[in-house]
Protein backbone atom coordinates (compact mmCIF):
# COMPACT_ATOMS: atom_id res chain seq x y z
CA UNK A 1 0.00 0.00 0.00
CA UNK A 2 1.27 3.59 -0.38
CA UNK A 3 1.52 5.48 2.66
CA UNK A 4 -1.54 8.24 1.84
CA UNK A 5 -1.02 11.89 3.66
CA UNK A 6 -4.31 12.80 2.51
CA UNK A 7 -5.09 16.45 3.56
CA UNK A 8 -8.02 17.01 5.46
CA UNK A 9 -10.61 17.80 2.76
CA UNK A 10 -9.97 14.03 2.03
CA UNK A 11 -9.14 13.02 5.45
CA UNK A 12 -11.97 9.75 7.40
CA UNK A 13 -13.73 10.59 10.31
CA UNK A 14 -11.71 10.55 13.35
CA UNK A 15 -13.91 7.90 15.35
CA UNK A 16 -13.20 5.19 12.42
CA UNK A 17 -10.70 4.29 10.08
CA UNK A 18 -11.58 4.51 6.17
CA UNK A 19 -12.10 0.82 4.39
CA UNK A 20 -9.45 2.51 1.69
CA UNK A 21 -6.79 4.30 4.37
CA UNK A 22 -3.16 4.36 2.64
CA UNK A 23 -4.43 3.40 -0.81
CA UNK A 24 -3.72 5.93 -2.76
CA UNK A 25 -5.73 6.12 -6.67
CA UNK A 26 -3.80 8.51 -9.62
CA UNK A 27 -7.07 9.70 -11.15
CA UNK A 28 -7.26 10.59 -14.84
CA UNK A 29 -10.38 10.43 -15.75
CA UNK A 30 -13.18 12.81 -16.89
CA UNK A 31 -16.99 13.44 -17.44
CA UNK A 32 -18.87 10.96 -15.30
CA UNK A 33 -17.60 6.90 -16.16
CA UNK A 34 -14.47 7.54 -14.55
CA UNK A 35 -14.91 10.36 -12.13
CA UNK A 36 -17.85 7.70 -10.70
CA UNK A 37 -15.72 5.49 -9.96
CA UNK A 38 -13.08 7.34 -8.49
CA UNK A 39 -15.12 9.22 -6.75
CA UNK A 40 -16.74 6.35 -4.80
CA UNK A 41 -12.77 4.95 -4.27
CA UNK A 42 -12.95 8.50 -2.66
CA UNK A 43 -16.06 7.78 -0.52
CA UNK A 44 -14.14 4.55 0.52
CA UNK A 45 -11.62 6.42 1.99
CA UNK A 46 -8.63 6.25 -1.04
CA UNK A 47 -6.36 8.96 -1.64
CA UNK A 48 -7.76 10.10 -5.06
CA UNK A 49 -5.46 12.46 -6.87
CA UNK A 50 -6.95 13.84 -9.53
CA UNK A 51 -4.48 14.83 -12.48
CA UNK A 52 -6.30 17.64 -14.87
CA UNK A 53 -4.75 19.85 -17.20
CA UNK A 54 -3.04 23.12 -16.83
CA UNK A 55 -6.30 25.11 -17.90
CA UNK A 56 -8.55 21.93 -15.60
CA UNK A 57 -10.68 18.76 -16.67
CA UNK A 58 -13.45 19.43 -19.16
CA UNK A 59 -16.46 19.05 -17.26
CA UNK A 60 -15.34 21.84 -15.22
CA UNK A 61 -16.84 24.04 -17.05
CA UNK A 62 -19.25 21.89 -18.88
CA UNK A 63 -23.28 23.68 -18.11
CA UNK A 64 -21.56 26.21 -15.34
CA UNK A 65 -23.86 28.79 -14.11
CA UNK A 66 -20.98 31.70 -14.56
CA UNK A 67 -17.90 31.74 -16.40
CA UNK A 68 -14.39 30.58 -14.74
CA UNK A 69 -16.50 28.72 -11.75
CA UNK A 70 -17.15 25.52 -11.20
CA UNK A 71 -19.62 23.62 -12.72
CA UNK A 72 -22.19 21.52 -10.25
CA UNK A 73 -22.18 18.71 -12.49
CA UNK A 74 -18.28 18.78 -11.66
CA UNK A 75 -18.95 19.11 -8.33
CA UNK A 76 -21.44 16.45 -8.26
CA UNK A 77 -18.94 13.86 -9.07
CA UNK A 78 -15.82 15.16 -7.85
CA UNK A 79 -16.14 15.06 -4.15
CA UNK A 80 -13.38 13.88 -1.57
CA UNK A 81 -10.84 14.15 -4.33
CA UNK A 82 -7.11 16.13 -3.92
CA UNK A 83 -6.33 18.15 -7.22
CA UNK A 84 -3.08 18.82 -9.02
CA UNK A 85 -2.20 20.19 -12.78
CA UNK A 86 -0.10 18.48 -15.21
CA UNK A 87 0.84 19.17 -19.04
CA UNK A 88 1.37 15.43 -19.81
CA UNK A 89 2.84 16.69 -23.28
CA UNK A 90 5.68 18.11 -21.43
CA UNK A 91 8.45 16.24 -20.46
CA UNK A 92 8.89 17.41 -16.78
CA UNK A 93 5.34 17.14 -16.43
CA UNK A 94 5.07 13.52 -17.41
CA UNK A 95 7.90 12.34 -14.79
CA UNK A 96 6.15 14.09 -12.11
CA UNK A 97 3.35 11.97 -12.97
CA UNK A 98 5.66 8.74 -13.26
CA UNK A 99 6.49 9.71 -9.98
CA UNK A 100 3.33 9.43 -8.85
CA UNK A 101 2.43 6.03 -10.23
CA UNK A 102 5.29 4.74 -8.46
CA UNK A 103 3.52 5.87 -5.08
CA UNK A 104 0.59 4.22 -6.11
CA UNK A 105 -1.97 1.22 -5.99
CA UNK A 106 -4.05 2.09 -8.43
CA UNK A 107 -4.83 3.96 -12.06
CA UNK A 108 -8.09 4.88 -13.52
CA UNK A 109 -8.43 6.58 -16.86
CA UNK A 110 -11.44 6.93 -19.67
CA UNK A 111 -9.34 8.31 -22.37
CA UNK A 112 -11.07 8.16 -25.68
CA UNK A 113 -9.38 5.20 -27.32
CA UNK A 114 -5.92 5.22 -27.84
CA UNK A 115 -5.01 8.65 -25.95
CA UNK A 116 -3.71 7.11 -22.64
CA UNK A 117 -1.17 5.02 -24.98
CA UNK A 118 -0.52 7.91 -26.54
CA UNK A 119 0.65 9.55 -24.11
CA UNK A 120 3.32 7.02 -22.96
CA UNK A 121 1.08 5.78 -19.98
CA UNK A 122 -0.80 2.35 -21.38
CA UNK A 123 -1.07 -0.63 -19.28
CA UNK A 124 2.07 -2.45 -20.43
CA UNK A 125 4.37 0.89 -19.56
CA UNK A 126 2.77 1.36 -16.46
CA UNK A 127 3.03 -2.06 -14.91
CA UNK A 128 7.01 -1.77 -15.54
CA UNK A 129 7.02 1.16 -13.26
CA UNK A 130 4.65 0.16 -10.72
CA UNK A 131 4.21 -4.01 -11.09
CA UNK A 132 1.83 -3.54 -8.35
CA UNK A 133 -0.48 -1.29 -9.85
CA UNK A 134 -4.43 -2.13 -10.45
CA UNK A 135 -4.55 -0.19 -14.07
CA UNK A 136 -8.04 0.82 -14.78
CA UNK A 137 -9.57 1.37 -17.87
CA UNK A 138 -13.36 2.32 -19.07
CA UNK A 139 -14.11 2.06 -22.76
CA UNK A 140 -17.55 2.88 -25.06
CA UNK A 141 -16.78 -0.33 -26.49
CA UNK A 142 -14.56 -3.25 -26.65
CA UNK A 143 -11.09 -2.41 -27.00
CA UNK A 144 -10.60 -5.59 -29.60
CA UNK A 145 -13.94 -5.26 -30.97
CA UNK A 146 -15.14 -3.41 -34.55
CA UNK A 147 -16.34 -0.63 -32.82
CA UNK A 148 -13.25 -0.08 -30.78
CA UNK A 149 -12.24 3.00 -31.94
CA UNK A 150 -15.07 5.29 -31.50
CA UNK A 151 -16.30 7.78 -28.82
CA UNK A 152 -19.17 6.77 -26.46
CA UNK A 153 -21.25 8.71 -23.73
CA UNK A 154 -24.36 7.60 -21.74
CA UNK A 155 -26.51 7.59 -24.13
CA UNK A 156 -24.53 5.82 -26.62
CA UNK A 157 -23.99 3.31 -24.38
CA UNK A 158 -27.85 2.69 -23.32
CA UNK A 159 -28.28 2.72 -27.50
CA UNK A 160 -26.04 -0.26 -28.21
CA UNK A 161 -26.11 -2.10 -24.90
CA UNK A 162 -29.93 -2.74 -24.83
CA UNK A 163 -31.82 -0.04 -22.51
CA UNK A 164 -33.28 2.00 -25.48
CA UNK A 165 -34.92 -0.68 -27.05
CA UNK A 166 -36.77 -1.84 -23.85
CA UNK A 167 -37.33 1.81 -23.03
CA UNK A 168 -40.77 3.63 -23.52
CA UNK A 169 -44.43 2.72 -24.96
CA UNK A 170 -44.55 -0.19 -26.81
CA UNK A 171 -45.67 1.50 -30.32
CA UNK A 172 -43.02 4.73 -29.37
CA UNK A 173 -39.61 5.15 -30.05
CA UNK A 174 -36.82 3.76 -28.09
CA UNK A 175 -36.01 5.96 -25.21
CA UNK A 176 -32.82 6.57 -22.70
CA UNK A 177 -33.36 6.17 -19.01
CA UNK A 178 -32.23 9.82 -17.63
CA UNK A 179 -30.49 7.66 -14.94
CA UNK A 180 -27.16 7.29 -16.08
CA UNK A 181 -26.84 3.71 -16.15
CA UNK A 182 -23.87 3.50 -18.71
CA UNK A 183 -21.80 6.46 -17.26
CA UNK A 184 -22.12 5.47 -13.36
CA UNK A 185 -23.35 2.41 -13.84
CA UNK A 186 -19.46 1.97 -15.61
CA UNK A 187 -17.91 3.49 -13.04
CA UNK A 188 -19.18 1.51 -10.19
CA UNK A 189 -19.02 -1.88 -12.50
CA UNK A 190 -14.99 -0.67 -12.54
CA UNK A 191 -14.66 -0.26 -8.78
CA UNK A 192 -16.33 -3.97 -8.13
CA UNK A 193 -13.44 -4.85 -10.63
CA UNK A 194 -10.65 -2.81 -8.72
CA UNK A 195 -11.85 -3.83 -5.66
CA UNK A 196 -11.73 -7.76 -6.45
CA UNK A 197 -7.53 -6.77 -7.99
CA UNK A 198 -6.89 -5.67 -4.75
CA UNK A 199 -8.16 -8.14 -2.95
CA UNK A 200 -5.82 -10.38 -5.00
CA UNK A 201 -3.13 -8.43 -4.77
CA UNK A 202 -2.82 -9.17 -1.63
CA UNK A 203 -2.46 -12.82 -2.39
CA UNK A 204 -0.34 -12.53 -5.33
CA UNK A 205 1.41 -8.80 -4.93
CA UNK A 206 0.74 -8.12 -8.45
CA UNK A 207 -1.74 -5.68 -9.78
CA UNK A 208 -3.57 -6.13 -12.82
CA UNK A 209 -5.80 -4.25 -15.39
CA UNK A 210 -9.09 -4.28 -14.61
CA UNK A 211 -10.88 -3.44 -18.36
CA UNK A 212 -14.90 -2.32 -18.13
CA UNK A 213 -16.83 -1.75 -21.49
CA UNK A 214 -19.88 0.60 -21.26
CA UNK A 215 -21.81 -1.28 -23.91
CA UNK A 216 -21.41 -4.74 -21.52
CA UNK A 217 -22.22 -2.88 -18.68
CA UNK A 218 -25.64 -1.50 -19.92
CA UNK A 219 -26.30 -5.14 -21.29
CA UNK A 220 -25.52 -6.16 -18.02
CA UNK A 221 -28.50 -3.81 -16.31
CA UNK A 222 -30.77 -5.41 -18.78
CA UNK A 223 -29.87 -8.98 -18.22
CA UNK A 224 -33.81 -10.19 -16.98
CA UNK A 225 -34.67 -8.95 -20.86
CA UNK A 226 -32.78 -11.76 -22.19
CA UNK A 227 -35.45 -14.18 -21.08
CA UNK A 228 -37.38 -13.03 -24.20
CA UNK A 229 -35.17 -14.08 -26.55
CA UNK A 230 -35.42 -17.88 -24.90
CA UNK A 231 -39.39 -17.98 -23.76
CA UNK A 232 -40.71 -16.00 -27.08
CA UNK A 233 -37.58 -16.74 -29.65
CA UNK A 234 -37.71 -12.64 -29.98
CA UNK A 235 -36.22 -9.86 -29.18
CA UNK A 236 -37.69 -8.10 -25.66
CA UNK A 237 -40.12 -5.22 -26.79
CA UNK A 238 -40.48 -1.80 -25.17
CA UNK A 239 -43.48 -2.46 -22.74
CA UNK A 240 -44.08 1.03 -21.01
CA UNK A 241 -44.16 0.36 -17.18
CA UNK A 242 -45.32 -3.25 -17.13
CA UNK A 243 -42.49 -6.20 -16.89
CA UNK A 244 -40.32 -6.15 -20.03
CA UNK A 245 -41.55 -9.84 -19.62
CA UNK A 246 -45.16 -8.77 -20.50
CA UNK A 247 -46.83 -10.29 -17.40
CA UNK A 248 -48.13 -8.26 -14.51
CA UNK A 249 -50.96 -6.22 -13.78
CA UNK A 250 -50.93 -3.56 -12.05
CA UNK A 251 -47.90 -3.03 -12.52
CA UNK A 252 -48.07 1.67 -13.47
CA UNK A 253 -47.61 4.51 -12.32
CA UNK A 254 -51.18 5.58 -11.15
CA UNK A 255 -52.12 9.36 -11.10
CA UNK A 256 -52.70 10.70 -7.35
CA UNK A 257 -54.77 13.55 -6.06
CA UNK A 258 -53.06 17.30 -6.53
CA UNK A 259 -52.23 16.55 -10.53
CA UNK A 260 -48.85 17.58 -10.48
CA UNK A 261 -46.34 16.61 -13.18
CA UNK A 262 -45.15 14.12 -10.47
CA UNK A 263 -48.56 13.10 -8.76
CA UNK A 264 -47.88 9.56 -9.07
CA UNK A 265 -47.68 6.04 -7.09
CA UNK A 266 -46.29 3.19 -8.59
CA UNK A 267 -48.29 -0.02 -7.53
CA UNK A 268 -46.98 -3.29 -8.62
CA UNK A 269 -47.98 -6.67 -7.72
CA UNK A 270 -45.59 -9.83 -8.39
CA UNK A 271 -46.80 -12.22 -10.94
CA UNK A 272 -45.39 -15.36 -8.78
CA UNK A 273 -49.22 -15.62 -7.69
CA UNK A 274 -51.87 -13.53 -6.56
CA UNK A 275 -51.16 -12.50 -2.79
CA UNK A 276 -50.72 -9.02 -3.85
CA UNK A 277 -53.22 -8.69 -6.23
CA UNK A 278 -55.36 -10.17 -3.06
CA UNK A 279 -54.53 -7.75 -0.63
CA UNK A 280 -55.56 -4.57 -3.35
CA UNK A 281 -58.77 -5.35 -3.77
CA UNK A 282 -59.03 -5.23 -0.04
CA UNK A 283 -57.12 -2.64 0.66
CA UNK A 284 -59.34 -0.42 -2.33
CA UNK A 285 -62.81 -2.04 -0.89
CA UNK A 286 -63.02 -4.61 -3.75
CA UNK A 287 -63.29 -7.75 -2.20
CA UNK A 288 -66.49 -8.58 -4.43
CA UNK A 289 -63.66 -9.22 -7.23
CA UNK A 290 -61.60 -11.82 -5.34
CA UNK A 291 -62.94 -14.73 -7.20
CA UNK A 292 -63.94 -12.89 -10.69
CA UNK A 293 -62.15 -15.46 -13.42
CA UNK A 294 -60.55 -12.26 -15.02
CA UNK A 295 -58.11 -11.90 -12.55
CA UNK A 296 -57.88 -14.97 -11.10
CA UNK A 297 -53.99 -15.84 -12.31
CA UNK A 298 -51.19 -13.21 -13.13
CA UNK A 299 -52.03 -14.03 -17.17
CA UNK A 300 -55.85 -13.63 -16.82
CA UNK A 301 -54.63 -10.29 -14.99
CA UNK A 302 -52.62 -9.15 -17.27
CA UNK A 303 -54.72 -9.34 -20.00
CA UNK A 304 -57.34 -7.42 -18.38
CA UNK A 305 -54.80 -5.05 -17.42
CA UNK A 306 -56.86 -1.72 -18.76
CA UNK A 307 -59.51 -2.74 -16.44
CA UNK A 308 -57.52 -2.80 -13.58
CA UNK A 309 -55.91 0.20 -13.71
CA UNK A 310 -58.76 2.27 -14.62
CA UNK A 311 -60.33 0.37 -11.28
CA UNK A 312 -57.04 1.50 -9.06
CA UNK A 313 -56.45 5.20 -10.49
CA UNK A 314 -60.20 5.59 -9.40
CA UNK A 315 -59.13 4.86 -6.03
CA UNK A 316 -55.24 6.55 -6.06
CA UNK A 317 -56.97 9.88 -7.07
CA UNK A 318 -58.70 10.23 -4.06
CA UNK A 319 -55.30 10.53 -2.31
CA UNK A 320 -52.16 12.35 -2.58
CA UNK A 321 -49.07 9.59 -3.32
CA UNK A 322 -47.64 9.87 0.18
CA UNK A 323 -51.20 8.62 1.84
CA UNK A 324 -51.08 6.39 -1.19
CA UNK A 325 -47.91 4.67 -0.37
CA UNK A 326 -48.97 4.59 3.57
CA UNK A 327 -51.66 2.90 2.45
CA UNK A 328 -49.95 0.33 0.65
CA UNK A 329 -46.91 -0.15 2.60
CA UNK A 330 -49.59 -1.12 5.55
CA UNK A 331 -51.14 -3.80 3.10
CA UNK A 332 -48.46 -5.57 1.92
CA UNK A 333 -48.58 -4.20 -1.64
CA UNK A 334 -45.37 -2.98 -3.19
CA UNK A 335 -45.97 0.69 -3.49
CA UNK A 336 -43.35 3.83 -4.33
CA UNK A 337 -44.80 7.51 -4.77
CA UNK A 338 -42.62 9.22 -7.78
CA UNK A 339 -40.30 11.35 -6.35
CA UNK A 340 -38.97 13.66 -7.87
CA UNK A 341 -35.07 15.86 -7.28
CA UNK A 342 -36.64 18.26 -4.78
CA UNK A 343 -38.61 15.39 -2.73
CA UNK A 344 -35.24 13.53 -2.50
CA UNK A 345 -33.18 16.11 -1.46
CA UNK A 346 -35.83 17.27 0.70
CA UNK A 347 -36.69 13.67 2.13
CA UNK A 348 -35.65 13.80 6.19
CA UNK A 349 -34.69 10.04 6.13
CA UNK A 350 -32.47 10.65 3.10
CA UNK A 351 -31.12 13.20 5.01
CA UNK A 352 -30.24 11.67 8.32
CA UNK A 353 -28.55 9.04 6.86
CA UNK A 354 -26.54 11.39 5.04
CA UNK A 355 -27.37 10.43 1.43
CA UNK A 356 -27.78 13.72 1.12
CA UNK A 357 -25.21 16.21 2.67
CA UNK A 358 -24.31 20.11 2.56
CA UNK A 359 -20.89 20.80 1.28
CA UNK A 360 -19.00 24.45 1.42
CA UNK A 361 -17.16 25.22 -1.67
CA UNK A 362 -14.48 27.53 -0.91
CA UNK A 363 -16.08 30.38 -3.29
CA UNK A 364 -19.36 28.97 -4.10
CA UNK A 365 -20.65 28.52 -0.50
CA UNK A 366 -22.94 25.69 0.84
CA UNK A 367 -23.85 23.10 -2.19
CA UNK A 368 -26.46 20.22 -1.76
CA UNK A 369 -25.36 16.61 -3.03
CA UNK A 370 -26.05 13.02 -2.93
CA UNK A 371 -24.23 11.61 -0.19
CA UNK A 372 -22.80 7.52 -0.78
CA UNK A 373 -25.18 4.90 -0.13
CA UNK A 374 -23.41 2.02 1.24
CA UNK A 375 -23.01 2.32 5.27
CA UNK A 376 -19.85 0.34 6.26
CA UNK A 377 -20.06 -0.32 10.42
CA UNK A 378 -16.29 0.36 10.79
CA UNK A 379 -15.35 2.23 8.32
CA UNK A 380 -16.63 5.82 7.81
CA UNK A 381 -15.80 9.03 5.98
CA UNK A 382 -17.08 12.81 5.61
CA UNK A 383 -18.43 13.75 2.42
CA UNK A 384 -16.59 17.16 1.35
CA UNK A 385 -16.78 19.45 -1.11
CA UNK A 386 -14.62 18.73 -4.90
CA UNK A 387 -11.08 20.38 -4.76
CA UNK A 388 -10.55 24.29 -6.85
CA UNK A 389 -8.09 23.34 -9.75
CA UNK A 390 -4.86 22.38 -8.42
CA UNK A 391 -5.81 23.18 -4.85
CA UNK A 392 -3.05 20.17 -4.34
CA UNK A 393 -0.44 21.01 -6.32
CA UNK A 394 2.00 21.90 -3.61
CA UNK A 395 1.14 19.45 -1.37
CA UNK A 396 1.32 16.46 -3.74
CA UNK A 397 4.57 17.69 -5.80
CA UNK A 398 6.19 19.00 -2.71
CA UNK A 399 4.83 16.70 0.30
CA UNK A 400 4.46 13.71 -1.16
CA UNK A 401 7.00 13.87 -4.43
CA UNK A 402 10.26 15.57 -2.24
CA UNK A 403 9.98 18.82 -4.96
CA UNK A 404 10.79 21.78 -3.05
CA UNK A 405 9.07 25.41 -3.78
CA UNK A 406 12.02 26.40 -5.92
CA UNK A 407 11.60 22.83 -8.15
CA UNK A 408 7.96 23.31 -8.50
CA UNK A 409 7.83 27.24 -9.20
CA UNK A 410 10.15 26.19 -12.18
CA UNK A 411 7.72 24.07 -13.57
CA UNK A 412 5.23 26.21 -13.77
CA UNK A 413 7.26 28.55 -15.28
CA UNK A 414 7.98 26.06 -18.29
CA UNK A 415 3.90 25.15 -17.73
CA UNK A 416 4.58 21.18 -16.68
CA UNK A 417 2.11 22.12 -14.52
Amino acid sequence: MAQSTMNSTSASADTKQAALAGIRVVDFTQFEAGPACTETLAWLGADVIKVEPINGEQSRKASAARANEDSSYFMLLNANKRSVTCNLKNPAGLALVIDLIKQSDILVENFGPGVIERLGLGYEEVRKINPRIIFAQIKGFAPDGRWADYLAFDMIAQAVGGAMSITGERDGQPMKSSATIGDTGSGIHTVVGILAALYQRERTGVGQRVEVVMQEVVANFCRVSFASNMLHDKAAERNGNQSVLASTAPSGAYPCAGGGLNDYCFIYSTRAGSRHWERILSMIGRDDLQNDERFASPEARYRNRAVIDEMISAWTRQHDKFEVMRICGENGVPAGPVLDTKDLQEDPDMLRRGMFVTVTHPSQGDFIMPGFPVKLSESEVKVVCSPVLGADTNDVYGGLLGRTPEQIEALRREKAI
